[in-house]
């Protein structure tokens, strides 16, 4: 019975941590803290060290634990970006994943020689470790945030991060070998990481058709689908693994080719894998907390800060400006690029390697991977949208997203139905716009079923349903935003419609929903006004993009600050519902 009993007590306790952790969030989105950090300080202060005095030294479980979380958070990733995107920045991202973590292990090594007074090999174990940037800190903090990068600098850094890991579990073993064992043919590690990332992206790639053909195939009980395809992606993770292949790479390769491929019940598996990947990182951090020891950390807490503000401050924008020299990127992308390099669970995960094959000194790894996580989320996870502001990276989203509703059409996977609720700022509701692949359905008024016809005139509070491509829901929101008019809408404009100048081509494509040509897409509307013009940019000034009018709507210096788009003339005949149809028809033809 006692066994009993302390089984129902750990499961308590582990149930009341995690609460805590997602309960807690609620005060770190108050004040901005990023909430990673609030789930690692919740299980060191609950650890052994700290007030809870909770013991607790699995690193086995914790590994484990660490090894799931940051599968599904990678399978998550890859199943998220959009193929033409990982085409376009694959060159600067894989070179970030290998030669920047490179670089930025070999900048970092000295520095721990000297405030840690580590041997050489120890030193280049500590580079190691705290090279790679972390996937789950990255793509939550990008999210979270609200931002709207420039569409090169946001799969740039989402590619990398879900790519280096593998490298940086390669120099770690590599190092943690020759600390053990004493001698490494560096020819034979070359070899062995180029065939763990070959076989890796082969694995990764059969592995995300396999899933795909059998999710599609397979006439699952409602509800199943989603979990089918999270254990899966684990299955792709253990297997690759099991054949001594990058199983990170592979997991993130098969939500690659999962996420472009039609599917059914996608909006339940993206779903599913957001509140598992959440709860995932919840555990995973809560448990790397557990294993934190405050009084220990003192001991080398001066060396490890001082490697944690040479990481950030030297080693990452060295290696970020050395790597992207021959890719075009501007400044202060780079510059942008380097700042967002977090590092999190990542590091402490490669950390505990070296406690698991009992290294001399090996918790010092562990300590120092976790100050430097510690300082890494704490400075720059909190100054992350102010730097994205400061070097004109992004423009926020401040208006609120709708409620979405998604419901899969058995029999087919090119359609689905989308339902929103009709606001009264909403576009959809003042201006009757609405693009030509999403066809209204019905309405839902007072609990009564209404076809679009018998429901016109549309009021406030009816729910309205409309069949769209499963991949064009995310652009359909913008057309369902409660968003109040401006003070002196332009009578020539559509005045729902504003974008800063700064935006580019291809960001007005991902958020309107438009087709622009690949070599269009990172120049901003600043500088096609610039280009078209060939003159200083006046207020007023119209230059066109295809069907549609791009209007100067506020002027700084002789360049555009914020563009208006102007969807039809009010002269132009038939009804705005048609007139906007029509332009939508002719918007599916525009460049590229």
């Amino acid at each position: 019975m006692a066994t009993l009993d302390f089984i129902s007590f750990a499961i308590l306790l582990g149930s009341l941590l995690v609460l805590a952790g997602i309960l807690s969030s609620l005060i770190a989105l108050r004040f901005g803290a990023p909430l990673l950090l609030v789930f690692l300080l919740v299980g060191m202060l609950a650890g052994e060290g700290g007030p809870g005095g909770l013991k607790f030294n699995d690193v086995g479980t914790a590994y484990t634990v660490g090894s799931i979380a940051l599968a599904l958070i990678l399978f998550d990733g890859g199943l998220r970006a959009r193929l033409a995107t990982f085409r376009n920045v694959l060159a600067p991202a894989v070179t970030l994943a290998t030669a920047g973590v490179l670089v930025t292990a070999l900048i970092t090594a000295p520095i721990a020689k000297l405030a840690l007074g580590l041997e050489w090999t120890q030193s280049l174990l500590v580079g190691a470790v705290v090279a790679s940037t972390d996937a789950a800190a990255v793509f939550f903090l990008i999210n979270a945030r609200g931002l709207r990068l420039r569409p090169r600098v946001r799969a740039t850094l989402e590619v990398e991060s879900g790519t280096n890991d593998p490298f940086a579990v390669f120099l770690t073993l590599l190092l943690v070998e020759v600390l053990a064992v004493g001698h490494q043919s560096w020819s034979q590690a070359l070899m062995t990481l180029l065939r763990d990332a070959v076989f890796g992206c082969v694995i990764g790639y059969i592995g995300g058709r396999i899933i795909t053909g059998v999710l599609n195939k397979l006439d699952l009980p409602q509800g199943l689908h989603a979990p089918f395809v999270a254990v899966s992606a684990l299955v792709v993770f253990a297997f690759a693994n099991a054949m001594h292949a990058s199983g990170y790479l592979a997991v993130y390769l098969a939500g690659l080719v999962f996420g472009n491929r039609q599917t059914r019940a996608r909006n339940s598996v993206v779903v599913f894998l957001d509140a598992i990947t959440w709860l995932a990182q919840i555990v995973m951090f809560v448990l790397l907390g557990l294993l934190v020891w405050p009084q220990r950390v003192g001991d080398s807490l001066v060396g490890a800060m001082v490697v944690a503000l040479v990481l950030m401050l030297v080693a990452r924008p060295a290696a970020v400006f050395l790597c992207l020299a021959p890719f075009g990127f501007q400044w202060r992308e780079k510059l942008f690029i380097s700042w967002v390099g977090l590092r999190g669970a990542v590091a402490i995960f490669l950390a505990s390697i070296p406690l698991l094959v009992d290294l001399p000194a090996a918790y010092l790894y562990f300590d120092v991977a976790f100050v430097v996580v510690l300082f890494s989320l704490a400075i720059q996870g909190w100054t992350v949208a102010l730097a994205a502001r400061k070097l004109d990276i992004s423009f926020a989203r401040n208006d609120p997203m709708p409620r979405r509703v998604e419901l899969d059409l058995p029999g087919q996977l090119a359609r689905e139905i989308v339902g929103y609720p009709v606001t009264p700022n909403s576009p959809y509701m003042r201006r009757g716009i609405i693009p030509n692949w999403a066809r209204p359905t019905m309405v839902v008024r007072n609990e009564n079923i209404l076809t679009p016809a018998e429901a016109q005139p549309l009021k406030e509070g009816d729910y309205v349903y409309l069949l769209a491509p499963p991949e064009k829901a995310q652009a359909l929101d913008r057309f369902f935003v409660d968003m109040p008019p401006p003070r002196a809408p332009d009578p020539r404009l559509l005045g729902d419609f504003f974008v800063p100048g700064t935006a580019t081509l291809g960001a007005l494509a991902e958020i309107y929903g438009l087709q622009i040509a690949a070599t269009h897409s990172e120049v901003t509307l600043a500088d096609y006004f610039a280009e078209q013009l060939a003159r200083p940019v006046k207020a007023n000034d119209v230059v066109e993009l295809g069907p549609i009018a791009l209007l100067a709507h506020q002027v700084e210096g002789g360049r555009v600050a914020t563009v208006g788009l102007r969807l039809a003339d009010p002269e132009e005949p038939g009804t705005l519902g048609e007139r906007v149809r029509a332009l939508w028809q002719r918007v599916q033809k525009l460049i590229g």
